[in-house]
């Protein structure tokens, strides 16, 4: 190992040294049970003591809290938590993001417009509530099905 090598060994300590992981900025949404401004305001002065929040929103009416900058989601919940209200990580996505919007696990009256749960891609059609029995006794290819049509 001559001159070179060993030059080369030090930049590629010293360059590893002066590489640092940087965060990145996170946007973290919760859906937080709230009943006033005073819960609104309660919950964002908890919420923008956590470290590395930039910016925080609280949508009274949709129940959500919104903290953006570099945090981490189980830093937040925990912070969130400590309010004693009923969290949650926000579960509803846009029902144009999921397979079937329609099975029985995504479907929530309490979702805002145009939300449904977030469900996992295994779940379909067939785990819903509708029994085949129904949908045999009208099929064409049963020859004992009824024929009021």
């Amino acid at each position: 190992m001559g001159v070179e090598g060993t030059l080369e060994y030090i930049s590629d300590l010293l360059s590893s040294v002066k590489k640092k992981k940087k965060k990145q900025t996170q946007t973290v949404a919760l859906k937080i049970r709230m009943d006033c401004e005073g819960c609104a305001r309660k919950v964002k002065k908890v919420l923008s003591g956590v470290k590395g929040a930039k910016s925080v929103d609280v949508d009274l009416k949709q129940q959500k809290a919104t903290v953006t900058g570099y945090v981490e989601a189980k830093k937040v919940l925990a912070a969130a938590q400590s309010t004693k209200k009923k969290v949650e990580l926000w579960p509803y996505v846009p029902y144009t993001l999921v397979a079937n919007p329609y099975v029985a696990q995504a479907y929530d009256k309490k979702a805002p417009p145009n939300h449904v749960r977030a469900v996992p891609v295994t779940a379909n059609i067939a785990e819903t509530t509708m029994d085949d029995g129904y949908t045999n006794m009208f099929s064409d290819e049963n020859p004992n099905a009824c024929s009021i049509m």
